[in-house]
């Protein structure tokens, strides 16, 4: 057998178990040398089944490890629903080329609850508390949207309520949804406020219909929140020029964005809150405790915090980004060279600057480099006396470019 042959096999199982597989699925688990997964799964196996049987060890990594040493030899891995959705087939995806795998999926928790609830899966979010940090649920939370989520046990039903709850959105609907497709199936509706319900079965999917209640706040994932959304030292890129901003720095789903003298990490939120993925690098040590509060605050704690002086924290940093931005410390020696030197091909690069030396330096690369310089200046009306007058901001010079591939 080849390197790139197909040697490992990832089957969905449902709730109801052996009997509800194809044949393929049925075939790849009799022709297996190696069996996978974990206590539930390896029971439905019959004990006269000869190969060896391997359960998921923690770290998950070490039974990976087991599992790739086994390359060229028929291994099956037992997984729940759809292993490709936040599931095993993902995680082994990062290890194993994709034309040495066999997936065969089953109904996943997702396509099933979808079914149940009568709701269209393309209008759902869809997201996983499974090991994950409860707070990733406040950036879903919007007027009228409609969430599906996995949880991690049979607390977090209540948990989820009491986020609802503490957000505005008590008067959201909530079912959950247990042992979907199995005997043991069943739906548990409630109000958010006020939950009561008992904690019933560890496997269960939360479906939530989001009403927000008076006083509610309702926060855009489109960039430009509110000043006060973040805490801060009052090093915070001010929201008409943080909208410009991510604006040139162009977020998409999965680009990585390191943001370099992140300050509250504002900049670094928002591109997260768009779909990236982001590093805030902040020397300072208040600030990187404002930047874990912010983003846990705002739905993105999944946010890489790097604490230390740049550019020397740089090193400690090994994927490529896809945008890089400057908010501070531009006049640092070998601050802008290192950025540009490790940002990917085709990524773009948007400093801003505030002071005069800072506008010499932008004025440097604007004659060095090409690209765009502009100057942002932006006025807020406010009381003066019983009155009202527009007071200037401090006028903000922003240089971007995108590096050629």
């Amino acid at each position: 057998m080849s390197d790139t042959a197909p040697w490992l096999s990832i089957v969905g199982i449902g709730e109801d178990g052996l009997s509800g597989l194809s044949p393929i699925g049925r075939a790849l688990i009799d022709g297996a040398g190696t069996l996978v997964g974990g206590k539930r799964h390896l029971a439905m196996i019959p004990d006269d089944h000869r190969a060896e049987r391997l359960t998921w060890r923690v770290p998950l990594t070490d039974t990976v490890a087991d599992i790739t040493d086994r390359r060229g030899t028929p291994v099956c891995i037992l997984a729940t629903g759809d292993p490709m959705s936040y599931g095993i087939g993902v995680t082994l995806g990062r290890y194993v080329a994709r034309q040495e795998m066999t997936v065969v999926p089953a109904p996943g928790a997702f396509s099933l609850a979808a079914a149940r609830m009568g709701w269209p899966l393309e209008e759902v979010t869809r997201l996983t508390l499974h090991g994950r940090p409860l707070s990733l649920l406040s950036s879903h939370l919007e007027p009228g949207a409609k969430l599906f989520i996995l949880s991690e046990n049979a607390q977090t039903p209540g948990e989820v309520a009491g986020v609802l709850t503490a957000e505005g959105y008590g008067a959201s609907r909530v079912t959950v949804l247990e042992h979907l497709g199995g005997e043991k199936e069943r739906l548990v509706d409630g109000v958010a406020r006020g939950w009561d319900i008992p904690p019933g079965a560890d496997l269960n999917t939360i479906a939530v219909d989001c009403i927000p209640e008076a006083g509610a706040r309702v926060l855009s994932r489109m960039p430009g929140l509110p000043d006060d959304a973040f805490h801060s030292d009052g090093q915070l890129t001010k929201r008409e020029v943080r909208a410009a901003t991510l604006a040139k720095l162009a977020p998409r789903r999965n680009a990585l964005l390191w943001d370099v003298g992140a300050g509250c990490g504002s900049i670094a939120i928002e591109w997260m809150r768009a779909g990236g993925r982001a590093v805030a690098i902040e020397r300072d040590a208040t600030r990187c405790r404002y930047i874990t509060r912010n983003a846990a605050a705002l739905g993105v704690p999944m946010l890489d915090l790097l604490e230390g002086p740049a550019p020397d924290a740089l090193s400690e940093l090994d994927e490529a980004p896809d945008a890089v931005f400057i908010g501070g410390g531009l006049t640092t020696a070998g601050l802008i060279a290192q950025c540009w030197d490790r940002l990917a091909p085709g990524g773009t690069f948007v400093a801003n600057a505030v002071t005069q030396e800072g506008e010499i330096i932008l004025a440097g690369l604007q004659r060095d480099w090409g690209g765009e310089t502009a100057r942002i200046a932006v006025s807020r009306l406010e009381p003066i006396g019983p009155h009202h007058g527009w007071r200037p901001m401090m006028q903000v010079t922003q240089y971007s470019i995108r590096k050629p591939f």
